[in-house]
């Protein structure tokens, strides 16, 4: 049984992240604690096996990113602005100037379909942990990916169907950039109406990475309780939402994807990017932040388990 109802963020609390030293700043929502029914079930029109058994999950309260993190945000990371952040405490830019930043990509990763507003795609899921954990150090807040229990809860939004807007598929053009409206290529963010919980694009303009490594049989191995995959290789990990180059079926809130040496396919270096799918130009990443902070040492556990430092 669902405990958190769509209601429950009437009063929706948000805050805005300013990036210290820039005028670039991007927005959270708060997701409440609570529960809910994890996968879909047998009787969901496309339904895959990997989306069972469903069962019960609860999660702590965090904050999420309002949309798609965009290239305005990313790029003061990769570009490596260092300049932007001189006047910042000494202790913080020595942190920056420890995390390695990202080689140049092997093509432009936007392929040409816009920036200024538009979501960040194309980089690895290594790579934008590594952002999150520079953004970290330059805002003061913890920042991370997703676990695929906490999207799939937050697209879900206090809903039970295929869809956070129903089960009726005449209306995803209200809710979602994909193949049939998308042109061929992502939208800026925002463009289509939000889900219950105030969320843009959980569904459709580009897939999100998470913080899973993707097992077909998850949910009969994970704990209840903020369950999480830790991973261990480089793919197969979780990837979320569907997005502009996908077909309305992709886009159902508990739609699993498991990602591939295929998003690099086209890379000619020797060793391929640790930073960069060169065929992944329909991938990109949403925050995620805990409402209750993790201490200095958690947080250095942490990064240690997902960067392998």
């Amino acid at each position: 049984m669902v405990q958190n109802s769509p209601n429950i963020l009437a009063a929706k609390e948000e805050f805005t992240e300013n990036i210290p030293a820039t005028d670039i700043s991007f927005d959270m929502v708060l997701i409440p604690e609570g529960s809910f029914m994890m996968g879909s079930p047998a009787s969901e029109p496309n339904r895959k096996a990997d989306e069972g058994p469903v069962k019960e999950v609860t999660l702590d309260a965090f904050w999420m990113g309002k949309y798609e993190l965009t290239w305005d945000v990313f790029e003061l990371f990769y570009k490596q602005n260092r300049e932007l952040f001189q006047e910042m405490d000494k202790g913080k830019l020595a942190d920056l100037d420890a995390i390695t930043r990202p080689s140049p990509p092997y093509e432009d990763p936007s392929y040409g379909m816009g920036k200024a507003g538009y979501p960040a795609v194309s980089m690895s899921a290594y790579s934008a942990l590594v952002f999150c954990k520079w953004l970290s150090s330059v805002t003061g807040t913890f920042y991370r990916l997703p676990t695929e229990a906490e999207w799939e809860y937050a697209a879900k939004a206090g809903t039970n169907t295929a869809y956070s807007f129903g089960d009726d598929i005449s209306k995803i053009d209200d809710y979602a950039v994909y193949y049939k409206n998308a042109n061929n290529q992502y939208a800026k963010v925002g463009t289509k109406l939000p889900n219950p919980w105030g969320l843009y694009d959980m569904h459709g303009n580009v897939a999100e990475w998470t913080l899973d490594e993707y097992k077909e049989n998850a949910y009969a191995m994970t704990k209840a309780n903020n369950p999480w995959v830790q991973p261990t290789v480089i793919h197969p990990r979780v990837i979320r939402g569907g997005s502009w180059d996908d077909d309305a079926e992709v886009l159902r809130s508990s739609r699993r994807v498991a990602s591939s040496l295929k998003l690099q396919k086209r890379d000619p270096q020797i060793p391929k990017s640790f930073w960069w799918n060169t065929d992944s130009n329909f991938i990109g990443f949403r925050l995620v932040s805990p409402k209750v902070q993790p201490s200095p040492e958690e947080q250095k556990k942490f990064w240690q388990t997902v960067l392998d430092e």
